[in-house]
């Protein structure tokens, strides 16, 4: 059968050889040319089974951006339907994009690192699929458990205009949140967990292999921007496997690379095995009658805390010798 002259040519063919998940970049016109992209900003989701976070997470991104894009991998519990009935509730039905994305994708860690960076398994491909269908001169990196603030929400909504005159790349701290109840939480504020969400779309930025994970890639000489704290958690629930998207078997979690995961790892057992208050750095807050703690702490709890809230990244002992934490998951 020879191929259709009219189909553009992939800047990204799968190895499976599946022309649907080819990766051909929004910049690029179909005759080899340039294209312009809208001016705004687009987030990018990649989810599997968020269905449980999305109410908290999907209304204030809503708010901020222009676009919205949920790439569901294989999710079980309706996560692309709640998301779907979310924005149609909001009157944004139209600024939301669903993707499905069926493959397996490797974990993160030595899976990852076996998985060749084109095949449709490898996190590396799945990202540069996701953010082939921005159609923005922006995009924004999201997690289906990252709440923002109110005031987050507003803080990117100016953003997204005031960065069109810039070749900018934005870093926002973000705070673990472990729910161990609908009243109760732990804050992590022992580390400033700082990670790039936000970067110009096109072809200095897309998603190459590294170790553990896939990396984006940074414009040389780009303005980085660096978010106040307090503007958004990463909901962690205490009843859940928060580890599942990691391959355990060869991944040690002591190494300094690994730092941030290590302090996850070790939350987690302290609050089960009931000595949180021992570790150090973790705050414990009880929501009011009647409200949800992911509603206090990021509504109010958070607002209400003198700056500010972290005042480093990783312990003395580790700081010299730790990568850049924009490297990490």
């Amino acid at each position: 059968m020879s191929a259709d002259p009219s189909r553009q040519v992939p800047d990204i063919a799968c190895l499976e050889g599946l022309p649907e998940y080819d990766v051909t970049w929004p910049w690029r016109a179909p005759d080899g040319g340039s294209r312009r992209l809208a001016p705004g900003l687009t987030c990018v989701f990649r989810v599997r089974d968020e269905a449980r976070n999305l109410p908290w997470v999907l209304p204030p991104v809503l708010d901020a951006v222009q676009h919205v894009i949920v790439v569901d991998n294989g999710s079980t519990d309706g996560t692309a339907e709640v998301a779907r009935e979310i924005a149609e509730s909001r009157g944004a039905g139209d600024r939301l994009t669903s993707l499905s994305y069926p493959h397996r994708v490797s974990r993160a860690g030595g899976e990852h690192l076996a998985t060749p960076a084109t095949s449709v398994h490898s996190l590396t491909h799945f990202y540069n699929w996701s953010f082939s269908h921005v159609r923005t001169a922006y995009s924004m990196k999201w997690d289906g458990d990252m709440v923002l603030t109110p005031e987050g929400s507003a803080i990117l909504r100016d953003l997204s205009w005031q960065l069109e005159a810039a070749s900018a790349i934005v870093a926002m701290p973000r705070h673990p949140l472990t729910v161990v109840d609908e009243s109760t939480g732990w804050l992590d504020l022992s580390l400033r967990f700082l990670e790039p969400w936000i970067y110009p779309t096109g072809p200095e930025t897309t998603f190459v292999k590294a170790f553990d994970w896939e990396l984006r890639e940074q414009p040389a000489g780009a303005e980085r921007i660096v978010l106040p704290q307090g503007l958004v958690v990463e909901v962690k629930w205490l009843d859940a496997d928060e580890f599942a998207h990691w391959r355990t078997e060869g991944v040690d979690f002591t190494t300094t690379r690994l730092y941030r995961k290590l302090r996850e790892f070790e939350v987690d057992q302290a609050i089960r095995e009931g000595r949180a208050a021992e570790l150090g750095g973790l705050t414990k807050v009880t929501a009011p009658p009647g409200v949800h703690i992911i509603d206090h702490v990021t509504r109010t709890w958070l607002r209400e805390q003198p700056r500010p809230l972290v005042t480093h990244s990783l312990p003395a002992s580790l700081r010299e010798r730790a990568p850049r934490e924009g490297a990490s998951r």
